[in-house]
């Protein structure tokens, strides 16, 4: 069994207004880098074997943090990015309705083979998303087997593991909230139907700690 802790990046000006990134490349804002040293203080006295971070720098950064303490280096992985929301991509959520209102209906009511309006970047339907990320999170898991490592990524590829593990419908509504800079704790076991068991939801008492000791 392999012990991974998913981990979503801190936060970005972005998170804070509500604009959809996907694959757009923001970097952390003054808070997300605060809740990344907070994190990475909560994980320095967890062992892990190896923390593999997608590419884009929000998750990079988040990675970095929590390598520096535990001394050991990041490993950087296109496979593990958000999925990629074509030309919602640059827009505030409260403006996608207006802007294109029978792909947003269609969206919201997550047709697995939906595609999105074309933009910067190539859409991704949910089951192109799940596809790809449940490759690289078990890929992962068996690469370290009895290991512990930390996957750090975004909201959506947290709600993949947690899809899988739930063993959810990819047409099921989303049921959990996705925190920035949080640990969520799952289990490759490779007897089970979509090979992960999850073990803790959401751990955020650490961003309420006072840092200044360990900063």
């Amino acid at each position: 069994m392999t012990d991974i802790l998913l981990i979503r990046h801190g936060e970005t000006a972005w998170n804070a207004i509500r604009k959809l990134q996907g694959h757009l490349d923001v970097p952390l804002n003054a808070e997300g880098t605060r809740q990344a040293k907070a994190l990475a203080a909560e994980l320095q006295n967890e062992k892990l074997d190896a923390i593999i971070s997608s590419d884009l720098q929000r998750a990079v950064q988040t990675a970095g943090e929590i390598a520096r303490l535990q001394g050991i280096s990041t490993r950087i992985d296109a496979g593990l990015r958000e999925r990629c929301f074509g030309g919602f991509e640059g827009l505030l959520y409260s403006d996608l309705p207006l802007r294109f209102p029978e792909a947003y209906a269609v969206w919201q009511a997550r047709d697995p083979d939906a595609p999105f309006p074309p933009g910067e970047n190539q859409g991704e339907t949910i089951r192109q998303f799940h596809t790809r990320v449940m490759i690289h999170i078990l890929h992962y898991a068996k690469q370290f087997e009895g290991q512990k490592i930390a996957l750090v990524a975004h909201g959506g590829v947290l709600e993949c593991a947690y899809r899988a593990a739930k063993n959810l419908p990819l047409d099921a509504p989303r049921e959990v909230t996705l925190y920035n800079a949080s640990i969520n704790r799952f289990r490759y076991d490779p007897t089970l139907a979509n090979g992960l068991q999850l073990i803790s939801w959401g751990e955020i008492e650490h961003l309420n700690h006072d840092l200044t000791d360990e900063i």
